[in-house]
């Protein structure tokens, strides 16, 4: 805007031709040091009213703005990097400020004109890229116009992107209304403000890593709690399914009724539950979800009905650990001593399934081992007051009307060792199950491996390219059937854009010339013209 407002006042010049090189060298040299140029030219008018022709216009002369960022954007910034958002600069300016202020905010120095994005002016360098391509790789665009920030939503929504969009003015409201997520900021337009979906009180950015944050824990706490959801419904189905199948055991339907209510009860405080937020976008990825709550369901089943074989069948707990037999076959035959056996069989079923069910929450809510994510308070004085209802419950309580028996505080010893142990597995079976989804299980065997490596470089080609398909699909939003060579020419094409903007900030730190070129661009030096004068003695 600055630019198109010092070109009209230029044309006013009376002495255009004499001074329009120099006017438009003195505005690129701002331009390069993140400065916008302001034109300042007079009239004289002898008549002294405003209907008169006045006289010829003089430029005076150029000065030079500096709006810099906010302090705390270059943290914002970054912050949003390493949570996996990619941020893009969508400015007015000049290609070379908008640039420089990247460079300065950390943000990538990849940027391109307003032109690039209709195809009315292509570099030879980005020629062989389509616009959408282009503005998926692109840290920004420069020149635009309000048309151009619409047309940058909806492409990067066509491609399938989840797209949030900040602006302050009445030209920004177009492309904060189609976008996902509109934020207009503290001082923005009545026009902004209604165009978006949340308008910021204060002044900033940071916020929005708040929000980002604070969203990205309540989709972990639903998720752990669907995966929670998905384990128990298998385990209960299919553990006393296999009970009345195998040894027609007839479970308690009180003590049903009971594990419900203790394992609802707990799975509540999920909802204030601590969790560690995803470090990138993530999605309901469903195959992973019931795989794993299938996978771990069957395995508590199955350590139930191990445990009430060797409970019901053999003399290994009584052996052991020296508590009373519940073997069938170590019992008298008569009806009551059945029964009393088969109350008390129930009652360290119920405690074993319990306990361990509820146990299960700590391996669903975590991302990696449950043992090193601690859990909110509420979630463990839940977890603390069921199973000591449940403890006593078996250990001390007979209850004709739930058909149970207390079982005594040896076999209560037992059972919670026993699933102690089964515990200690369900954090590898979490890992086995995502790591077998991801697809990778074999390629370490066959591709990544140096001694069966059949790729050039040790597929490092691949490796990149693997990465750049990584970056396109993290909400699952790009089929995986997509085309390799495609995936390949942008892994490339990142990894370039990656590699010039890493040597240009190196270039500046470590050798002379960088540093000389740097101090005279932050001093308004220039070096063409030192260059090119001539001295004669």
């Amino acid at each position: 805007m600055f630019h198109l407002i010092v070109l009209q006042i230029l044309n006013l010049a009376a002495n255009k031709s004499e001074i329009e090189r120099k006017v438009h060298q003195v505005i690129d040299n701002f331009a390069e040091r993140g400065l916008r140029s302001l034109a300042v030219a007079y009239q004289e008018v002898p008549e002294g009213t405003k209907e008169s022709a006045g006289g010829p216009w003089q430029f005076i002369g150029l000065l030079p703005l500096f709006d810099p960022p906010r302090h705390d954007s270059a943290e914002t910034i970054r912050r949003a990097l390493d949570l996996g958002v990619s941020v893009k600069m969508i400015t007015g300016d000049q290609l070379a400020i908008g640039k420089e202020t990247g460079r300065r905010l950390g943000m990538g120095t990849n940027m391109y004109p307003s032109s690039s994005l209709l195809g009315d002016k292509i570099d030879s360098d980005i020629a062989v890229l389509s616009v959408d391509e282009l503005i998926e790789q692109a840290d920004g665009f420069a020149g635009v116009f309000p048309e151009h920030k619409y047309e940058i939503v909806k492409r990067l929504q066509a491609r399938k992107h989840i797209c949030g969009m900040t602006g302050d003015g009445v030209n920004d409201a177009p492309a904060l209304k189609v976008a996902d997520i509109g934020i207009a900021v503290a001082d923005a337009t009545d026009a902004a403000r209604g165009a978006s979906d949340i308008v910021l009180t204060e002044p900033g950015l940071s916020v929005i890593i708040s929000a980002v944050l604070t969203s990205r824990a309540i989709f972990q706490r639903m998720k752990n709690y669907t995966i929670y959801a998905v384990s128990i419904t298998i385990r209960i189905v299919l553990g006393f399914l296999l009970l009345a199948c195998l040894w027609k055991f007839d479970f308690p339907p009180m003590m049903v009724l009971l594990i419900a209510i203790l394992n609802d009860g707990t799975i509540m405080t999920i909802s204030k539950d601590k969790v560690k937020p995803s470090p990138c976008p993530d999605s309901w990825k469903l195959a992973e979800i019931f795989a794993t709550g299938v996978v771990l369901g069957a395995y508590l089943a199955v350590t139930t009905v191990l445990f009430f074989w060797a409970a019901y069948k053999t003399d290994f707990f009584p052996r052991h650990f020296r508590v009373r037999t519940l073997n069938v076959n170590s019992i008298g035959h008569d009806m009551e001593s059945i029964a009393k056996n088969t109350e008390m069989l129930a009652s360290a079923v119920y405690l074993q399934v319990s306990t361990i069910s509820q146990a299960l929450i700590f391996v669903t809510r975590s991302r990696g081992w449950s043992f090193t994510e601690r859990p909110g308070f509420l979630l463990m004085f839940a977890f603390v007051l069921a199973q000591l209802i449940a403890s006593l419950l078996s250990a001390l309580v007979d209850w004709e009307l739930a058909s149970i028996r207390g079982i005594g505080w040896g076999w209560t010893g037992v059972i919670w060792l026993y699933n102690i142990l089964i515990y200690m597995l369900l954090d590898p079976i979490k890992f086995a199950v995502r790591y077998g989804l991801s697809g990778r299980a074999w390629n370490l065997v066959t591709d990544n491996k140096v001694a069966f490596s059949n790729q050039k470089n040790f597929g490092k080609e691949a490796s990149q390219a693997a990465w750049a398909h990584e970056q396109r699909t993290l909400h699952g939003l790009e089929s995986a059937g997509r085309e390799k060579a495609a995936s390949m020419e942008l892994g490339h094409m990142a990894e370039e854009t990656k590699r010039r903007a890493e040597i240009t900030r190196l270039r500046a730190v470590h050798t002379l010339k960088g540093k000389v070129e740097n101090a005279a661009m932050l001093k308004g030096i220039d070096l063409d013209d030192i260059n090119n004068q001539h001295y004669t003695v």
